[in-house]
């Protein structure tokens, strides 16, 4: 009995120094990525994917050198993990423990995709449709759900002024629905409480300040300018006087589908609620989605006694404080 007891406790230490050499081996080889100068690839891992296909597809795409390896460290050291599904982008050749902690933390390639400043939900949604994100009709669809708004905006009918423009990192197979989502939380980050007071203290909601900074936006991209031109609409509000802004009138036309790239005087009496030359007060909604420097322009309108601007050739404005002064620019620069 002591001979066979002692036979059995020399098997399991041999077995427990051979499992030892393994996990050190494993160990060891996991870490090493072969020789060859490594380069990029994207990897797609599919929903229900096994541990030895995702190791046959890694092997194929040059990111493993040994499948075997690969599958012996998971069930060795990430067994309880989860390998998440989705895109990657992996070194070709990685360590076996690279690319599993990568696909265990669901490290998924994002992919960098830029809206700019100015633009329409109508604009956006095809540069979001070229990167791969889902079909212009899809986010048109997307865009008439107004929940993620929450009590930002009870009144907006569509999500047109709070798409924030950014540079957006979006993971592959993301939902329209959730990028718009996103662009909303990144105007909410934006319009935090002091901003949201100061609306309160001007007697604005938030969707005036950007229905408001939406004009200034189309109006001029010069940074310097924008707390000018927010003076001149400030001043014409509070006069009960006109706004007067061409871009209203643009966005009219487009919504009807009748801008032909140029403003006619005939535009001017074209009936809409945006048509800032014939209804006073801000125009129903947004005309575009407004950038950081717009709003706070909106909030933060310069003291001035403007209430016109002009146009210069190359891009600036000039203000004037009455009509005469308006009208002498006006002919100097059509002149």
């Amino acid at each position: 009995m002591n001979l066979l007891s002692r036979a059995l406790k020399t098997a399991l230490a041999l077995v427990q120094v051979f499992l030892l050499g393994v996990c050190v081996w494993v160990s060891l080889e996991s870490r090493r990525v072969a020789s060859l100068k490594p380069h990029p690839v994207l990897i797609e891992i599919e929903k229900g994917w096994g541990v030895r296909t995702i190791a046959e597809t890694l092997k194929r795409e040059g990111v493993l050198t040994k499948k075997t390896l690969f599958v012996a460290r998971y069930r060795l050291f990430f067994r309880r993990a989860a390998l998440q599904a989705g895109q990657y982008e992996m070194a070709a050749p990685s360590s076996p423990q690279s690319v599993l902690e990568a696909l265990s933390r669901g490290l998924v390639y994002l992919h960098s995709v830029t809206v700019a400043e100015g633009l329409t939900a109508q604009e956006t949604f095809p540069i979001l449709e070229a990167a791969g994100f889902g079909t212009v009709d899809r986010f048109i669809k997307a865009a008439t759900d107004t929940s993620a708004l929450g009590i930002l905006d009870p009144l907006a009918s569509d999500l047109e002024g709070y798409l924030f423009p950014e540079t957006y990192r979006l993971p592959k197979g993301i939902s329209p629905a959730g990028i718009l989502s996103r662009m909303v939380d990144q105007f909410r980050g934006v319009f935090t409480d002091p901003w949201r007071r100061r609306a309160a203290a001007l007697g604005f909601s938030v969707r005036d300040v950007v229905i408001l900074a939406s004009l200034i936006e189309k109006e001029t991209g010069r940074p310097e300018e924008k707390s000018l031109v927010s003076s001149v609409f400030h001043n014409r509000l509070k006069a009960g006087m006109k706004l007067e802004c061409d871009p209203t009138i643009i966005y009219a036309l487009k919504k009807a589908g009748t801008y032909d790239g140029k403003l006619h005087g005939k535009d001017l009496h074209f009936e809409s609620p945006y048509n800032s030359y014939l209804h006073p007060g801000l125009p129903p909604g947004p005309i575009c989605n407004p950038g950081r420097a717009s709003l706070n322009a909106a909030l933060h309108p310069a003291e001035t006694d403007f209430f016109f601007f002009v146009a210069r050739h190359d891009g600036s404005h000039r203000f004037s404080r009455t009509l005469r002064e308006h009208n002498q620019a006006v002919d100097e620069y059509r002149r």
